[in-house]
């Protein structure tokens, strides 16, 4: 079958279009023949070997979620399974295959209203985003802050957040046509990368969710209100500075908070219950799953070109 796999880590150049063996599923799995493969930035920072220290290792085959039908279970797997069309979830590799193997407590049915591109827009993105928003504790009639707000994830905490009550939606994006993108997904203020938005932005946030990460970080640490949290669900600007938590300490008395979220920590049981409430939310229409461009397998080395190119509004779907 034909893969990707990461020949060198460094520029999208270092992927390659390999050929493997179809996999048979081991006891617990089943195999997926993939119609939609999700292209997410984690994918982008395992490839460019900046999570090299932790296991990642060149002839890593990329990808971590597919969307396709059962076409083989194994052992222990209900066989009722094979033939149904199914969002899997392959881990943080994996996926850039035409034939893709998954955990059977981590697919889920798709609604007959939902293409196979819009689940692997809609499965990691809008479990992180709902828990991101759960993990600072958002409630409605709080004012929120998505920083990073034109990717997968930023979009769905954009829709959550406006559905959920929020005051005011703010979001940091590159263009003020992205702005205007997401105001019609929900967002009521449209700032620049810094923060900066005009007189009619708030003056500080209850909630800041933080795709983005990187060097400048703890500058919007001045943007939290008092008692207000901030939420990293993602770093696709690499690590914040090492004394970044020194800002909330020299604003002791506002009693602001950080913490860190990865979907790792929520049980497949409460995913999966997540996942199906939106999938079916998409399906009718409720929330919007934007896919940016549907590219072939084998066009992998563009698609991240384009993800480093910060060109891409919502996901990139690549097709075997």
């Amino acid at each position: 079958m034909k893969a990707i796999s990461i020949r060198t880590f460094g520029s999208p150049d270092g992927l390659a279009v390999v050929d493997l063996p179809v996999p048979a599923p081991a006891a617990g799995q089943v195999l997926i023949a993939t119609e939609a493969v999700g292209v997410g930035g984690v994918d982008t920072v395992i490839r460019s070997g900046a999570l090299a220290a932790h296991g990642f290792k060149e002839g890593h085959i990329p990808g971590g979620e597919v969307a396709g039908t059962v076409t083989a279970v194994g052992d222990g797997v209900d066989v009722s399974w094979i033939g149904r069309r199914v969002w899997g979830f392959t881990g943080t590799g994996g996926g850039y295959v035409e034939q893709a193997v998954a955990p059977v407590e981590q697919i889920l049915p798709l609604p007959d209203r939902l293409s196979a591109a819009a689940a692997v827009t809609l499965g990691s993105a809008g479990a992180v985003a709902h828990f991101g928003l759960a993990h600072g504790h958002f409630a409605p009639g709080e004012t929120v802050l998505v920083r990073g707000a034109a990717g997968s994830i930023g979009i769905m905490a954009v829709q959550l957040a406006a559905r959920g009550g929020a005051a005011a939606v703010a979001v940091t994006t590159s263009s003020s046509e992205r702005g205007e993108r997401l105001r019609r997904l929900g967002a009521t203020h449209v700032l620049d990368r810094s923060g900066d938005g005009g007189e009619a932005a708030p003056t500080g946030y209850d909630v800041i969710i933080d795709v983005v990460a990187g060097e400048d970080m703890s500058s919007f640490f001045d943007r939290l209100n008092p008692n207000g949290r901030m939420v990293a669900v993602g770093a696709v600007a690499g690590q914040p500075p090492a004394d970044f938590g020194t800002k909330i300490m020299a604003a002791f008395q506002k009693s602001m908070s950080f913490a860190a979220f990865s979907a790792a920590t929520v049980s497949p049981a409460d995913l999966s219950a997540v996942r199906s409430k939106q999938f079916g939310a998409a399906g009718r229409g409720e929330i919007e799953a934007v896919v940016h461009e549907l590219l072939p397998l084998d066009e992998a080395v563009s698609a991240h070109r384009k993800m480093d190119a910060g060109e891409v509004f919502g996901r990139i779907v690549l097709t075997p």
